[in-house]
């Protein structure tokens, strides 16, 4: 027997997709949702929240959106709920149920002021395990309030406050040759990098435990002798000269410097009036920069100028020497002296055939930021 029907297909098949309402960001929140949304260090979930409201506002369906942040359409629709209704703390979860917090406010003025005292006999410095032990609190609490008021108990930074009694008129001096050189002058930046290793070590690519290939070298090496880099900086092309010897004595450095001089005088049109071009040098405080008045009569337009004392930061082929060495000596092998050489002189070649000028910034440090107790600090 056969039986004979009608086909009725599903409604939902053939009805018209939903379309999302307009959905726009309010600008005064806008620049808040683009930096959380930008920044490396914020929760996933604060990110996924922003990105879900930035693609809602591009068009962009709730499917696509749930299925970028592995959400659910649904909560892509409660994040666009929240913002609509309660602005940025759409950011912020929401309460939860679980056991009431059962640290207050007290518990972290606790920790901060522990901070302060002597650490743990034995130890030089406190870390969050011992703190918790001290105090009876856990590890959660103890980093969740160390994260809160961003302190960070293991890392280090060094600073260096010049004691030298005429630093503002030495560190004008310095300044001002690079912000308003002398007319028809040449502002040079001369440094020395000494005891450069020539080191041999087996270089290559691991895999680390979490599947990232990352860089290695051998624990172990053979030193095959040090080499010392003078390197002169123009700083107003950033051209660099420099020369490799065996040692940074006096005798090395004025050979360096004629050799400048040389090479300069090949690049440059001496002056009409003072018979030919100034050159000022900027130097540090070491000993072979100084008592040299014997070569600097023989070379009346060459003038030194001396950073301040515990201020070699002034000196800008400071930064060339970490650039050269962050791109020749780190992660490198040396079976001799002469190899090191050949690299350090190649890379200076390489260097100077697309020279920049540094856009030279320094951070400003006073003494009254460095407190040795952290609560006052905090005042």
């Amino acid at each position: 027997m056969v039986y004979y029907g009608i086909l009725q297909s599903n409604p939902r098949e053939n009805a018209m997709p939903r379309k999302s309402t307009p959905f726009s960001i309010n600008p005064a929140d806008r620049p808040r949702i683009e930096e959380v949304f930008a920044c490396k260090s914020e929760s996933r979930r604060r990110v996924d929240r922003c990105r879900i409201l930035l693609g809602l506002e591009a068009g962009r369906p709730a499917a696509e959106l749930a299925l970028q942040c592995s959400v659910t359409p649904n909560t892509v629709r409660n994040v666009r709920r929240r913002y609509e209704a309660h602005g940025l703390s759409f950011l912020d979860d929401l309460p939860r149920s679980g056991h009431p917090f059962r640290y207050t406010p007290e518990d972290e003025a606790k920790i901060l002021a522990q901070i302060d005292e002597p650490p743990p006999p034995g130890c030089s410095s406190w870390d969050g395990a011992s703190l918790a032990s001290a105090l009876g609190f856990s590890d959660d609490f103890v980093w969740a309030t160390l994260r809160k008021h961003g302190i960070c108990l293991q890392r280090r930074r060094s600073w260096c406050v010049s004691t030298d009694p005429e630093f503002d008129r030495k560190a004008a001096d310095v300044v001002g040759l690079y912000l308003n050189p002398p007319e028809n002058a040449i502002v040079i930046s001369v440094d020395e990098k000494p005891g450069i290793q020539a080191l041999t070590r087996k270089q290559g690519f691991v895999h680390g435990r979490d599947g990232r290939v990352l860089r290695a070298y051998k624990s172990t090496y053979r030193r095959n002798g040090t080499l010392n880099l003078f390197a002169a900086l123009k700083v107003a092309g950033g051209e660099v000269f420099g020369r490799v010897t065996q040692r940074k004595t006096r005798d090395d450095f004025l050979a360096f410097m004629d050799a400048l001089l040389a090479d300069q005088a090949e690049d440059t049109v001496p002056c009409d009036a003072g018979g030919g071009v100034e050159y000022h040098v900027i130097l540090d405080n070491y000993c072979i920069h100084k008592k040299n008045d014997a070569w600097l009569a023989a070379h009346p337009n060459v003038h030194f100028h001396y950073t301040p004392t515990s201020a070699s930061w002034l000196n800008q082929v400071e930064i060339w020497f970490s650039i050269m060495s962050r791109k020749v000596l780190r992660d490198s092998s040396f079976d001799s002296k002469d190899q090191l050489k050949e690299a350090i002189e190649t890379y200076i070649s390489e260097y100077s055939k697309h020279p920049r000028p540094f856009v030279w910034r320094k951070r400003e440090v006073h003494g009254s930021q460095i407190a040795d107790k952290l609560k006052n600090l905090r005042n």
